[in-house]
């Protein structure tokens, strides 16, 4: 695998929602990460020219309201391969296919406290 992705985020103390996208701009996302703190679930998915594709829903939730949490990204053209802050492994499909995306963006109710790309 090439290249791995650390970002490290804190949740704001009312944060509902978060969400990391990584893909070619906000129409194409190879993923869209999304921790829902009301249902306690972390929701992926991947937009393709504008339309949705099916949701994959993890039910563990390793992130805390108010405390810093590091996930580490990795992929290929077949998957995407995230560590959660609790040490938990995750999958999900790289629906897009490509190696390479340009496009990464965090937002909702957290703050990046850093990243890094090694």
């Amino acid at each position: 695998m090439g290249q791995e992705l650390e970002i490290r985020v804190r949740p704001h103390d009312d944060c509902n929602r978060f969400m990391i996208d990584i893909g070619h701009d906000p129409e194409n996302l190879a993923m869209h990460f999304n921790p829902r703190f009301n249902t306690n679930i972390i929701v992926c998915n991947s937009l393709s020219g504008g339309h949705w594709g099916e949701e994959h829903h993890e039910g563990f939730f390793p992130f805390v309201r108010g405390e810093e949490g590091k996930l580490y990204i990795n992929f290929n053209s077949k998957q995407f391969y995230i560590k959660l802050p609790d040490g938990t492994m995750m999958n999900f499909p790289n629906r897009l296919g490509d190696v390479k995306y340009q496009f990464i963006k965090v937002h909702g109710g957290a703050e990046i406290v850093g990243f890094k790309l090694e």
